[in-house]
């Protein structure tokens, strides 16, 4: 009796090994929906369409986008937090989700490297800092030297407290010591349609924007904050090749899943993101919308993460932004 039974307890112990390491060949067995804390429509939507059309034919099943809207992204992070961890359910999240948040919510529900794990870094976005074309200025060594001349009498806009067109800026102020005012919009339309009437003078802004309203003459685009230049603005240098040394800072798309989810069924998502990056027109349609291929795979996204949180809760604390 007793050799059987241990003959039992092996055979089912063998039978859930196998289950565990035959989970990521099994999935998915059914479609996988990808959660979006944003309506639909804007550059992280774009973003979603393009990539999930290819990722279903990956992995043989559907792949459906689902909004859930509010709170700056944190319904939709919360939708994702408390579904079943078995890869059927991604989150699709950008830099105010993922490392912003945390430090600019006193009471957020989740905890991005504890809630989540981290399956695949797909694009980062620099920023352009442009000015109203009546600002007597041409590059930015000489808005910074104008902008000096007068401190407090430069406003620069943004789509609203703690996102990163507030905080880009306030990184710019720290690195130039500038002082400048802060006038935060209900988004970047609003926004821009000042920069463009003369209200504010300044703003960084994502390039697809930028670059349409720069070459119709309606703002002038002074720099771009990635490392290398853009080629939607390929005339318009890099803040660092203008002289501020060290200032890149992009923000950044990535898929995340439930904590808990197997590591090989991670590593399979993370695996089928790699393959459709690797399409040549699925990047050129990436640029095209204004967001860089930057492939990381899952283990490397989450050290990404962890380095970028610190850094941008330095800046959130700094700008002495708050949102309950």
């Amino acid at each position: 009796m007793l050799c059987f039974k241990k003959r039992t307890w092996l055979n089912i112990g063998g039978l859930g090994l196998a289950l565990v390491l035959n989970s990521a060949w099994a999935f998915p067995t059914k479609p996988i929906r990808v959660v979006m804390g944003f309506p639909a429509g804007g550059p992280l939507d774009q973003h979603a369409r393009l990539l999930t059309d290819r990722l279903q034919t990956q992995l043989g099943q559907p792949v459906l986008v689902d909004y859930k809207a509010g709170a700056g992204g944190t319904v939709g992070a919360q939708e994702v937090m408390r579904s079943a961890p078995d890869g059927h359910t991604l989150m699709l999240a950008n830099t105010g989700v993922m490392v912003i948040n945390p430090a600019l919510y006193t009471k957020l529900p989740y905890s991005t490297l504890r809630d989540f794990v981290p399956v695949a870094r797909t694009a980062m976005q620099p920023l352009a800092l442009m000015v109203n074309p009546k600002v007597p200025v041409n590059s930015l060594q000489e808005f910074v030297t104008y902008a000096k001349a007068r401190p407090g009498q430069i406003n620069y806009g943004s789509a609203g407290n703690g996102g990163s067109s507030h905080l880009v800026p306030e990184m710019f102020k720290s690195a130039t010591g500038l002082f400048m005012v802060h006038i935060p919009y209900r988004g970047s339309a609003p926004a821009f349609t000042d920069l463009m009437a003369g209200q504010v003078q300044f703003m960084a802004e994502s390039i697809p924007q930028a670059a349409q309203y720069h070459k119709q003459g309606k703002v002038r685009a002074l720099a771009v904050t990635s490392r290398e230049r853009n080629p939607a603005l390929p005339d318009i240098p890099t803040v660092i090749e203008t002289g501020i040394a060290n200032f890149e800072v992009v923000g950044f798309y990535g898929f995340l899943a439930p904590a808990g989810t197997p590591k090989d069924v991670v590593n399979k998502l993370s695996d089928a993101f790699k393959a459709v990056m690797n399409q040549a027109d699925i990047r050129s349609r990436m640029v095209s919308q204004g967001a860089d291929p930057a492939f990381l795979g899952a283990d490397d996204f989450a050290k990404f993460l962890t380095a970028e949180m610190p850094r941008w809760a330095a800046v959130v604390q700094k700008s002495g932004a708050k949102l309950d």
